[in-house]
């Protein structure tokens, strides 16, 4: 079992960048493939990007590909999430999660079996 704390979220306007971090515990975590997600309310929770266990392989959302990278640190049971050029539709609270494995492709939130609390990032016009 993992434990997920996301940390990094707060107010930036447009074009602005933020930073998000996801601390994980336990001492598998290479063995987890991590995702972000984010939810608006009144709306489905969405994919944002996701990560294989040594950080080969990265899969981001048409929406925030070329603005949004994402990166792992193994070593300190860490994923982040980079956003640049943000938008006010980027406006969510910011989930990370993960699941057990080590490549594929997982877009769906029932893909993935622990999450955090969630984080808010807001971006004003």
């Amino acid at each position: 079992q993992v434990q997920l704390v996301e940390s990094g979220g707060g107010l930036v306007q447009a074009g602005g960048s933020l930073r998000l971090s996801c601390a994980a515990s336990g001492r598998t975590f290479s063995s987890y493939i991590m995702g972000w997600f984010r939810q608006v309310p009144g709306k489905e929770r969405e994919f944002v990007a996701h990560i294989n266990w040594n950080g080969g392989q990265k899969y981001y959302a048409d929406s925030v590909k070329g603005r949004f990278t994402i990166s792992r640190d193994n070593a300190k049971n860490t994923v982040s999430l980079q956003m640049n050029s943000l938008k006010p539709e980027d406006t969510a609270v910011y989930y990370c999660a993960a699941r057990g494995g080590y490549s594929g492709e997982y877009y769906r939130p029932g893909d993935y079996d622990y999450w955090g609390q969630g984080t808010q990032v807001t971006v004003s016009s």
